[in-house]
């Protein structure tokens, strides 16, 4: 099979590598609309390690079965399904300890270009196929479904972390993708108020489709001091962080309200080995100020629970691709677009035909 990844740190191009074997409770996929990540482009050019040596890129994918295993009881060659990002084993005794994403060691279940090869491929294996594959649903666009299976999930997750209540007044700081449904998700959740942060025209104006009720741009001046001044200095309930970095971290816990403030921690800091808090926001541990961050859940009822959503008009995650390519050659096209970033880019797409 053919498939774009990362040779080495900082090197990534085509590469050839035999077609799956199909396990017994597997399923091997033909890719049929595939979207690069940004932490597509952080593994080629910032992370590294055995895992990352002529590994096959990419976690986002709806595809067609072409085989199943023996013991796969819901799915058959010929079927179009959703994959998530995230598929767990679901069959480690961790999971009933705890969550399934750490279950058998930290972040156990991103096997997608990381334990095993990604999606930017010919082929795609997925396992523990009847537990983590979801189908596709009739009137469920390939768009909004491939955004579904990392975007979408992951944004939302923010809003669970972030403990979202009816009538909170929520702040989102970045609004890139993830950012974007962490907006659609604290609107689903109740939260009466949605401060987002950000200064791209075009994600500020979906943003704001999706259900911000405030802009704050860190261009126009001290970040908290805009965000008081909204609030008359009550602060937010609750804060996610899907972008800014460590900044934006310490932004959200200066803002938050002692007694009650909830962080959502969604983006993955690789800039640093280590993260320093202001003592001031937090009163040394006393302000009742919680963090949470984490892996986006996986498996089957999620995605098919993202998919609902979709299907009964909820929400719109289709609304952020921006580019379209055609054809699996043009995933390296798509993937050099995520490197380089340009202001009009939200999310792109690969859609293959055969």
């Amino acid at each position: 099979m053919k498939g774009f990844g990362v040779f080495e740190k900082g090197k990534v191009g085509w590469m050839e590598k035999p077609d799956y074997v199909c396990g017994p409770d597997d399923a091997v996929a033909r890719p049929i609309a595939i979207a690069p990540c940004s932490s597509d482009v952080h593994s080629a050019y910032e992370m590294e390690g055995p895992h990352l040596k002529n590994r096959i890129l990419g976690h986002e994918s709806v595809g067609e079965i072409i085989e199943v295993g023996e013991n796969v009881r819901d799915f058959k060659p010929g079927d179009k399904v959703v994959i998530p990002c995230t598929t767990p084993t679901w069959k480690h005794p961790d999971i009933q300890d705890g969550t399934h994403q750490d279950a058998g060691g930290m972040m156990s279940a991103i096997n997608f270009s990381s334990y095993e090869d990604g999606t930017f491929a010919s082929q795609i294996k997925v396992r523990s196929a009847d537990m983590n594959l979801a189908l596709l649903p009739e009137g469920v666009s390939l768009e909004s479904a491939v955004m579904a299976t990392d975007m979408m999930t992951t944004g939302f997750y923010g809003a669970e972390l972030a403990n979202i209540q009816f009538g909170s007044t929520v702040a989102v700081f970045g609004i890139g993708p993830v950012g974007l449904m962490a907006v659609a998700s604290a609107k689903l959740r109740g939260a009466g108020r949605i401060i987002a942060v950000g200064t791209r025209p075009n994600c500020v104006e979906l943003a704001k489709e999706y259900g911000a009720t405030d802009i704050i741009s860190y261009k126009e001046g001290n970040v908290i001091e805009q965000f008081m001044n909204l609030t008359n200095n009550n602060g937010v309930n609750a804060a996610i962080v899907a972008g800014g970095g460590v900044e934006a971290l310490n932004n959200s816990l200066a803002v938050t309200k002692a007694g009650m403030g909830d962080v959502a921690m969604l983006e993955v800091i690789t800039e640093t080995e280590t993260i320093k808090i202001p003592n001031e926001y937090i009163a040394g541990f006393l302000a009742h100020k919680t963090i949470r961050g984490g892996l986006c859940p996986g498996g089957r009822k999620r995605m098919e629970r993202m998919l609902e959503l979709i299907k009964y008009n909820r929400v719109d995650p289709g609304k952020m691709i921006t580019h379209e390519f055609k054809g699996l050659d043009s995933i390296e096209d798509a993937f050099k677009l995520m490197v380089d970033k340009p202001k009009d880019l939200i999310k792109p797409i690969v859609k293959i035909e055969y």
